[in-house]
């Protein structure tokens, strides 16, 4: 017997419409949707993509930025059984083709044009369209059937969202019942790609389970009907997903989406709207803290909210916002995507400096620890060490990948972070940086393997090796070392120009050091170590 009752994402909005009604419950733009709204729109969504030919296991890949189609989108693909892919909007072609081919998606939903950039230009540099009709026959992705665009115009050889809605229309609610009856709630649901060692994403997979994860901190943080969040977090990430879009649905809270993040827009919706709850990264508590010193509101109806804390660069960014903020009051944790959020959490009652410098302590369902990463033992308090976490939230593994999953779990089930950690004497846990090589370009997890080997495939580039670099808005941008091939008088501004247009921006270096030779260990690997002391040196004024 189960002690908690199996629930599935595709039921979400039904539940909402039942227990919730007219009450407001998303906002985007001019766009306002009740709750029972948002059910229809939902079931439009399902039974227009069931007539576009996705069948239950599917994979279909989201390239969206925030807007109110991906909340209907996201929940229909899971009602009739598909499995969702989110795709980072600031993917280029590159990145674009390797998370479509590696996942195996059958079906990609994207925008025509966003602001300045032209997504559906990037779809034909992928993919062969057809000259006739929708079906795409292309042998470089054997698994893609359709591309669904949302926009203002019908494109040749794509379908169009709004006759997808449309051919909806002839879908009965019985076909579409019939097909949310029959999801396993064990059965992925979606595939979330993270930056990892390997050079290129790996997409982390998750079931149905997360409803509970994601109930057990709503409880935890007080979040009921009565809260209204703000979310300018992504939704293709893991955070806004799951605080924002997933936790309005459970809990009745409004949420209100932006398109991205501006701080100035943001404030000016907490006094409008009456804001009680908004998460966000370092950067996001930067310019949050700024704009409202700058010129400030009415921001009295904030509660609370998850800004990530711990990393010293952090504490003086979090202890301003505290105060700035108020009465905000800004709790720390951790999560990553394949564990999903909340392995370690602070409490509302927790103090200032608790709040600012911590990590919090164990979430529900999770057990941690900290070990030396040589010996395996235990670490006492104040000495860091590995982060290694456990719980029926951690993913079901990464697609495609049984190497890698093999490798990121030991024989006992613990997941090995790679990050840095250690306790305080009083039991909290504080996340102090990474293992790994890995960047954090503003709240990104950046593998550098990726755009190395972006660079290295040119031919006037010898070897590369990218580090991070200290930088107040992002916490960290990356700085290329770049060894010249022979006879090559490449620049710096030529080796960035490089990766424009095939790697996301916040990919992209920064700087350009050139160098003769490499700092190299016995075993002949780059010492990324002297090159991040070597950037500070030659970049720090």
């Amino acid at each position: 017997m189960e002690w908690y009752g199996k629930r599935r994402f595709g039921d979400l909005a039904d539940e909402a419409a039942a227990r919730f009604g007219d009450r407001e419950g998303l906002v985007f733009q001019d766009q306002r949707y009740s709750f029972g709204d948002m059910q229809v729109e939902v079931d439009r969504a399902a039974k227009g993509l069931m007539t576009q030919g996705v069948v239950s296991g599917d994979h279909v890949a989201l390239w969206l930025n925030n807007c109110a189609e991906w909340i209907f989108i996201s929940v229909a693909l899971a009602k009739i059984g598909a499995v969702q892919v989110p795709i980072n909007t600031r993917f280029r072609t590159t990145d674009l083709e390797y998370v479509i081919r590696q996942s195996d998606s059958a079906f990609l939903i994207t925008h025509d044009t966003s602001g300045p950039i032209d997504y559906l230009d990037m779809v034909r540099q992928v993919f062969a369209l057809p000259e006739m009709g929708n079906d795409i026959d292309d042998g470089n992705f054997p698994e893609m059937r359709r591309v669904i665009i949302l926009g203002r115009d019908e494109y040749p050889g794509v379908a169009s969202y709004a006759d997808t809605l449309r051919g909806g229309d002839g879908v009965g609610n019985g076909d579409l019942a019939a097909r949310a009856g029959a999801v396993d709630p064990d059965d992925p649901v979606f595939i979330m790609y993270t930056s990892g060692t390997t050079g290129f994403p790996k997409g982390a997979m998750h079931s149905h389970k997360l409803i509970r994860n994601i109930e057990e901190r709503a409880f935890r943080m007080g979040i009921w009907e009565g809260d209204v969040i703000l979310n300018y977090l992504p939704l293709f990430h893991a955070f806004g997903y799951s605080e924002g879009a997933l936790m309005s649905l459970l809990t009745g809270a409004k949420q209100i989406v932006t398109e991205t993040f501006v701080p100035d827009e943001s404030l000016d919706l907490v006094a409008s709207e009456g804001v009680s709850i908004m998460h966000g990264f370092e950067a996001h508590m930067k310019g949050l803290t700024e704009a409202q010193d700058a010129r400030p509101r009415d921001i009295s109806t904030l509660r609370t909210g998850i800004f990530a804390a711990g990393m010293h660069s952090a504490t003086p960014v979090t202890r301003a916002g505290a105060r700035a903020l108020a009465p905000l009051k800004n709790l720390s944790g951790f999560g990553m995507t394949e564990t999903w959020l909340g392995a370690a959490l602070n409490s509302l009652d927790d103090d200032e400096t608790h709040r600012c410098e911590t990590s919090g302590k164990t979430g529900l369902g999770y057990e941690i620890q900290v070990i030396d990463p040589e010996t395996g033992a235990g670490q006492p308090p104040g000495v860091p060490g590995e982060l290694l976490i456990r719980g029926y939230s951690l993913m079901l593994g990464y697609y495609k990948k049984p190497e890698e999953t093999a490798a990121a779990f030991d024989d006992d089930g613990w997941f090995h972070t790679g990050d840095t950690s250690e306790w305080t004497e009083d039991g909290y846990l504080r996340f102090l940086g990474r293992y790994k090589d890995m960047l954090k370009v503003g709240g990104e997890n950046v593998d550098p393997m990726e755009t190395e080997g972006l660079l290295l495939a040119h031919p006037e580039v010898f070897q590369i090796a990218i580090v991070g670099y200290p930088d107040e808005k992002l916490s960290e941008v990356a700085v290329a070392f770049v060894q010249r091939a022979p006879g090559s008088d490449i620049t710096g501004d030529a080796v960035i120009e490089l990766c424009r247009g095939k790697v996301a921006s916040f990919k992209i270096p920064r700087h350009v050091i050139f160098v003769d030779d490499f700092p190299m260990t016995a075993s002949g690997k780059i010492r990324k170590v002297d090159l991040r002391e070597e950037a500070l040196r030659v970049l720090t004024k």
